[in-house]
Order: C-alpha cells, then sequence, then structure tokens
C-alpha cells in the first residue's frame, strides 16, 4: 500500500467514525466488551485461572 492510499484510506475511516451517532458509538462499544476482552487477548488462561477459583471456593 503507497502512503498515498494509506492516508486515504485512514482519513475515509475517521470520517465513518466521525458521521457515527452517539448511540451507534456506543453500541459497538458494547459489542466489543461482550466479547469477553480477556479471553479474547489472552487465550484460554484467564479462563483456566477463573476455573481454578471456582473450584478452590466451592472447596473452601
Amino acid at each position: 500500500m503507497k502512503k498515498n492510499e494509506y492516508v486515504q484510506f485512514l482519513t475515509e475511516e475517521m470520517m465513518k467514525y466521525m458521521h457515527r451517532t452517539k448511540q451507534e458509538k456506543h453500541d459497538r462499544k458494547i459489542q466489543r466488551t461482550s466479547k469477553g476482552s480477556s479471553s479474547y487477548w489472552f487465550g484460554i488462561i484467564p479462563f483456566a485461572f477463573k476455573m481454578m477459583k471456582r473450584r478452590w471456593q466451592r472447596h473452601s
């Protein structure tokens, strides 16, 4: 991708974002956070820690 194409792409994306309504931005933010961001970014390790924590709480 050439420099001009990249600048054009960034400008278009910024304009799309700026023309969204406040509600659209809010809905998109909720969709991102509902994915379970810790497991999305770090794989199964956070999930394993949650499972171990639950198991320890049940046996205590």
